[in-house]
């Protein structure tokens, strides 16, 4: 196989189109490929932690427009390029080249190809508000619980006990929101959480959302900053909140100010599960 480098991306910038030049093509299966190019703006899901699915839209190449059928992260350590699912370490571990591999159908594309990138801008900014809401009620449920904790525990980005590092089983970015489930069992009562805290999930969803009405008045500068332009490089999305800014690894694409939201509002689920209880947070969140 040629030897793949990386993929430098524009993404985290808010880049919605871009041009590249094809590096690698592989067989995707049932009569896809997978094209790899050494710069794109689009968006791929990571499966290590698909929190942000990938982005919607096309590519275009030798005067014809392919649609992006899927948008995954490829990695090799010089040998055969593996795709999604099969990719045995996170992205950015060291030996490893970390590329996005556009999936489309057919084999028409070629190595030296040059490659128009079109993103769906609308669906980018409807996941974008929704991380950003994410991450915003992430902070705010971690304030509201923090006369919780019976024991010292680590902290989040502005200070407070982290529930949700500490408890957080999956996270889903959708379009103007999120859900986010957390299990409250044996382990994180261990570490001092008491789950009386959590018997009245509507008192506890009003101070959340109060929270949130705060911060997104503030209207807050986000950004991502990047350690490099690849897509490997370490990147953390720092927000401007009225206490101090806010830094949170992040590999996903975020509003660029908070004064893009109008609101946002949280809501809560809980279960009773095998030695514990599972709570679902969804979050919605209004844009201007």
């Amino acid at each position: 196989m040629t030897a793949v480098t990386g993929t430098v991306i524009t993404y985290p910038s808010g880049a919605t189109a871009s041009t590249g030049t094809v590096v690698h093509v592989a067989d995707a299966g049932d009569g896809r490929s997978a094209v790899v190019l050494d710069t794109t703006a689009f968006h791929p899901v990571d499966t290590a932690w698909p929190d942000q699915p990938a982005d919607r839209g096309s590519l275009r190449a030798g005067g014809r427009s392919f649609e992006i059928g899927a948008s995954v992260v490829g990695a090799t350590q010089g040998g055969e390029l593996l795709l999604g699912t099969e990719v045995p370490v996170r992205t950015g571990t060291e030996g490893w080249t970390f590329v996005v591999a556009h999936i489309v159908d057919g084999d028409a594309i070629a190595v030296g190809d040059t490659v128009e990138i079109d993103v769906d801008a609308a669906y980018r900014d409807a996941l974008s508000a929704g991380h950003t809401a994410c991450h915003l009620a992430s902070l705010a449920l971690d304030a509201a619980l923090a006369d919780a904790w019976r024991k010292e525990a680590p902290v989040d980005a502005l200070g407070a006990p982290a529930f949700d590092s500490l408890a957080i089983q999956e996270s889903r970015i959708v379009p103007d929101g999120s859900r986010d489930v957390y299990r409250i069992g044996k382990s994180l009562r261990r570490k001092g959480f008491d789950p009386v805290a959590l018997e009245d999930l509507d008192d506890l969803a009003g101070r959340v959302d109060a929270q949130l009405a705060e911060w997104i008045a503030a209207g807050g500068a986000v950004a991502i900053e990047a350690d490099g332009p690849m897509l490997a490089d370490r990147r953390t999305w720092v927000c401007a909140l009225p206490g101090g800014d806010a830094r949170i690894p992040c590999g996903g694409t975020h509003v660029a100010a908070l004064a893009d939201l109008a609101s946002a509002t949280v809501s809560f689920e809980a279960t009773p599960v095998e030695g514990g209880l599972e709570l679902v947070m969804t979050t919605t969140a209004v844009r201007r």
